[in-house]
């Protein structure tokens, strides 16, 4: 048995070969030009097992060694603390030093996505990325309104109704600048509006046909964007034993400090899947609005009289996250959603329906 630590760059891949005793039986480095040398160098190790930090680079590798018959582990960076704190560090050094972890069992663990899933999660990242730059240029549309004291509520800014009230209303008081401002940022937003439409009606015809996505999108709040991004982020859901497993994974368990028989809660950590705790979080107002009686709602209620409105939104999508687990692992939809084709015939094949709790 074989353990190799690789230190992956753009150009060129540390490689650290050791046997089950600790000794080292290869060192060397190899382009990232000639795929195939990789290979090669590790051919006469077998069985063997690899280990790679996340990074950009780690996907190529995964595609590349996987078929190839040799086990694959992805190392989280930011938990490799021996290697951050090292006080020699190189690419041959870094590489070791993750074959020896991997040896003595002391690696923290990432899931590598397989091809398909990587794919799925750049399509919906993308639409992502352009929102975001969508709702940029709205703001400072926002901001250059707000210093000529002329408001508007943010949801209306993007309308084409809103564009005779600029015209007429706003236009006379902006100065040249600002119109300009105005002008040139309007049209960025009109030549992403329809690539964003487009990624949209894509994101639905991959939700309607995924396994999973269909069953979520039951949830009230939780629509083809959000269903298909839950369904690739937590897919397996067999990666969490439990449903805590997955609230921790999403971010919105707080963080908690005991030493000395004191024991602190803080916030939510700032390390976790930001896309699903952002699915999540931002699901809630519309699942307040459409599901009025639900237990998510109830409980958003309830903290939000208490704690106020940002605390009871994430403690409502750690409920929900709850949810999410429980649907996924029993295979059952949202009580009260309507049941159709293969969902169905899961519901009614695991008697589960009537034993959901969350409706």
């Amino acid at each position: 048995m074989y353990f190799a630590g690789l230190d992956a760059h753009l150009k060129y891949v540390s490689i650290a070969v050791l046997d089950r005793r600790g000794q080292v039986a290869l060192e060397t480095s190899v382009s990232t030009r000639e795929p195939e040398q990789l290979l090669a160098a590790l051919a006469p190790y077998r069985p063997l097992e690899v280990v790679v930090e996340t990074c950009p680079f780690w996907p190529w590798l995964y595609d590349l060694l996987v078929p190839a018959g040799i086990g694959f582990h992805l190392a989280h960076a930011k938990q490799l603390r021996a290697i951050a704190a090292a006080p020699q560090k190189s690419d041959a050094v870094d590489a070791r030093l993750l074959a020896r972890m991997l040896l003595a069992g002391l690696i923290p663990e990432a899931y590598p996505r397989p091809a398909d899933q990587r794919e799925l999660l750049r399509l919906l990242r993308h639409r992502t990325t352009l929102v975001r730059y969508r709702t940029r240029l709205a703001g400072r549309i926002h901001s250059q309104l707000h210093q000529q004291r002329l408001s508007l509520p943010r949801e209306k800014l993007l309308r084409q109704a809103t564009r005779a009230w600029l015209e007429e209303t706003a236009w006379p008081r902006l100065t040249v600048e600002q119109q300009a401002i105005v002008t040139t940022h309007l049209e960025l937003i009109d030549g992403l509006t329809p690539l964003v439409q487009a990624l949209e009606r894509r994101i639905a015809t991959a939700a309607a046909g995924h396994a999973t996505a269909p069953l979520l999108a039951t949830i009230p709040g939780i629509g083809p964007y959000r269903s298909l991004l839950l369904a690739a982020e937590l897919s397996p859901i067999t990666r969490f034993p439990r449903a805590e497993h997955l609230v921790s994974y999403a971010g919105l368990a707080p963080v908690t400090r005991s030493s000395g028989g004191h024991t602190h809660h803080g916030s939510i950590p700032q390390g976790a899947n930001r896309w699903v705790r952002g699915a999540l979080v931002s699901a809630i107002p519309t699942h307040v609005r459409w599901a009025p009686t639900s237990p998510v709602t109830m409980a958003y209620a309830q903290l939000k009289a208490r704690l106020g409105w940002r605390v009871a939104r994430v403690a409502a999508a750690r409920k929900l996250a709850r949810v999410v687990y429980v649907m996924l692992t029993r295979r059952t939809p949202w009580c009260g959603a309507p049941v159709a084709g293969d969902v169905r015939d899961e519901v009614q094949n695991s008697h589960v329906a009537a034993t959901t709790s969350f409706c």
